[in-house]
C-alpha cells in the first residue's frame, strides 16, 4: 500500500513538473484577426504565427486548437502541428490533457496525442489544477489526471475550482471543497461566494458573514456581500441600499455611504453619488473627485478605466494619462486591450499602441 500511495505521489508530481515547465518555457501569444484570419503575436507585437487560419483558439500550456478541413488539432508556439487536425472537437489543454470528440464521443488525450484511460462517466469536464469534474446518474465527482477517482459522484453541482478550491452544492445548500474533494467549508449556506485566500461571503437566511482562513465571522446588518479581490482584504458589502467597505473578519471599516461602489486594488476604489464616479482611499475620503460617467478598479500598473464619452485611463492622483477615446477595454498583463473605431489593439501604460497595429479582432496574450 506504501509502495502504491509513492507511486502514485510520484505520478501527482512528475505531471505538475511537466505542466510547470511547459507554462514556464513558453512565451505569451495573442491570437489576432487581419482580414479573414488568424495569427499569433507575442509581446513586442511581433508575428510568431503568420496569419493563416480560418479558426484557432487560444494558447493553453504551449498549446492551441485550430480546425483546418473541419477538424481539429494543436499547434505548438512556432505553428507546427503537434497533434494532427483528426477530431471533430476538442477542449483546450490543462493539466497536460485535452478533451476530444470523435462520432459523439469524448475522451481525454495527453500532449502526444495518446488516448488516456478513464473510468466510464456520463459526461466528462476539462481538467483545471488537475482535477477534473466528472457527471454520473446525475451526480458530480472528481477524477485525477491518472484517472483514479478521488471524490465519489455525491453532489449535485461542483463549479470551476479556483486556486485549488471549488465550490459545491448537495440538497440545495452550498459549501466549498478543496483539490483533494475535502470539505473546508460545509455544505449548509443558501448562497456563497468564489474562492479567494483574502476572504469568502457566506449567506444563510438573511444573515451574511466572512470565512477568513476558512474561520467565520458574522456580518452585522449586512445586506449584500461582493466578492473579495486577490488584490484587497477588503470587499464592498450593503447595508440599508447603501455601499460600504467590509475586512475579512467581518468588521465595517468604511461605513455604508455610497449609492455604487467596486473593489479596492493599489489602495483606491471607485464609488458613485449623484450620477458621476469618483475614487476613495482606504479612509474612505474621496481623493478623485466624481467627474466620471463609469469607473473600474485600477490595474496593478497603476492606471484606472474611466469613461467621460468614450474609455480612457487616468493615474493614481485621477490625471487623464491616455485620452477617453475607446469604445471598449481588458487588462491584460502589463498590456491594455483596446477596441477603437471597431478596431482593436494593445496599449502600455503610456498609451503607446504594441506594433503600431489595428486588428479586426485580438484575444488576451495567454501561453
Amino acid at each position: 500500500m506504501k509502495f502504491k500511495t509513492l507511486k502514485f505521489l510520484s505520478l501527482v508530481l512528475c505531471m505538475a513538473l511537466f505542466t510547470t515547465f511547459i507554462s514556464l518555457g513558453q512565451e505569451k501569444l495573442a491570437k489576432v484577426r487581419e482580414g479573414k484570419l488568424f495569427g499569433y503575436i507575442n509581446t513586442n507585437g511581433t508575428y510568431t504565427i503568420a496569419p493563416q487560419f480560418k479558426y484557432s483558439r487560444d494558447f493553453s500550456e504551449g498549446f492551441a486548437a485550430v480546425e483546418e478541413n473541419d477538424k481539429f488539432g494543436f499547434i505548438n508556439t512556432s505553428g507546427e502541428w503537434v497533434i494532427k487536425p483528426i477530431y471533430e472537437n476538442v477542449k483546450d489543454f490543462n493539466s497536460g490533457l485535452a478533451l476530444v470528440n470523435n462520432d459523439g464521443a469524448w475522451q481525454y488525450i495527453n500532449t502526444e496525442g495518446t488516448v488516456v484511460p478513464f473510468p466510464e462517466a456520463d459526461k466528462y469536464y476539462s481538467f483545471s489544477d488537475g482535477v477534473a469534474f466528472y457527471k454520473k446518474n446525475g451526480r458530480v465527482g472528481l477524477f485525477n489526471t491518472q484517472g483514479e477517482v478521488i471524490l465519489e459522484p455525491i453532489y449535485e453541482v461542483i463549479k470551476k475550482f479556483i486556486d485549488g478550491h471549488a465550490i459545491v452544492a448537495k440538497n440545495d445548500e452550498w459549501g466549498m471543497i478543496n483539490a483533494k474533494g475535502e470539505i473546508v467549508i460545509p455544505t449548509r449556506y443558501d448562497r456563497i461566494g468564489d474562492f479567494n485566500s483574502n476572504g469568502i461571503w457566506v449567506k444563510k437566511h438573511d444573515e451574511y458573514g466572512v470565512f477568513n482562513d476558512f474561520k467565520f465571522n458574522a456580518v452585522p446588518d449586512a445586506d449584500k456581500i461582493w466578492d473579495f479581490s486577490k488584490d484587497s482584504k477588503i470587499a464592498y458589502a450593503e447595508k440599508d441600499d447603501l455601499i460600504g467597505y467590509i475586512n475579512n473578519y467581518g468588521e465595517w471599516i468604511i461605513k455604508p455611504a455610497f449609492e455604487k461602489g467596486r473593489t479596492f486594488n493599489k489602495g483606491l476604489a471607485p464609488v458613485y453619488q449623484d450620477g458621476k464616479w469618483g475614487y476613495i482611499n482606504l479612509k474612505g475620503e474621496v481623493v478623485i473627485d466624481y467627474q466620471f460617467k463609469d469607473a473600474e478598479e485600477f490595474y496593478d500598473i497603476g492606471l484606472a478605466p474611466v469613461k467621460i464619452k468614450d474609455w480612457g485611463f487616468i493615474d493614481m492622483e485621477g490625471n487623464l494619462v491616455i485620452p477617453a477615446k475607446f469604445e471598449d477595454k481588458y487588462f491584460n498583463g502589463n498590456y491594455i486591450q483596446v477596441e477603437y473605431n471597431g478596431n482593436f489593439g494593445f496599449l502600455n501604460e503610456k498609451g503607446e499602441l504594441l506594433g503600431n497595429t489595428w486588428y479586426k479582432n485580438a484575444e488576451l496574450f495567454k501561453k
